[in-house]
């Protein structure tokens, strides 16, 4: 990390693991990017639209939507109304009750999601490379271990 930073300084293990997750991050985040540019959408209305896919049909609120999100700084309304533009998801307002809102995916949104997934399947691959099954399973262990 020394290297990759340009610097001697010492620098505990704890720092080191810190940007290294930075890092990761970053390559990864940059990677998924770039496979969805030309998709023209981003990583964060991808994500709405997997969970949409994931409700089977069934609606979800703005609420369901913002939990399930990888980045829960996203601005859920923001995103939802991007992809109401596009055609890739639909919003139903409840007539008894103006504050409930319905999302659903549309059959638009289903099939961009199913151009979009051997894309993404192929970077998520691609990420993981230099790594064997048992090392990303162990990462991903400790990873989930320092989340909790």
């Amino acid at each position: 990390i020394e290297d990759v930073l340009k610097t001697k300084s010492p620098m505990s293990i704890e720092k080191k693991m810190v940007i290294n997750l930075h890092l990761s991050d970053n390559i990864a985040s940059s990677a998924m990017s770039c496979a969805l540019k030309k998709f023209n959408i981003s990583s964060q209305q991808f994500n709405v639209l997997r969970i949409l896919r994931g409700q089977k049909g069934n609606p979800a609120n703005l609420s369901t939507i913002q939990e399930r999100m990888v980045c829960k700084m996203s601005n859920t309304t923001r995103l939802v109304d991007k992809l109401i533009e596009k055609n890739y998801v639909a919003r139903n307002t409840c007539e008894e009750n103006r504050r409930k809102v319905e999302i659903f995916i549309t059959e638009k949104g289903l099939e961009l999601l199913s151009e979009i997934d051997p894309v993404v399947e192929k970077v998520e691959l691609e990420i993981v490379k230099n790594l064997s099954k048992e090392e990303i399973h162990e990462l991903n262990e400790l990873l989930e271990k320092l989340r909790s």
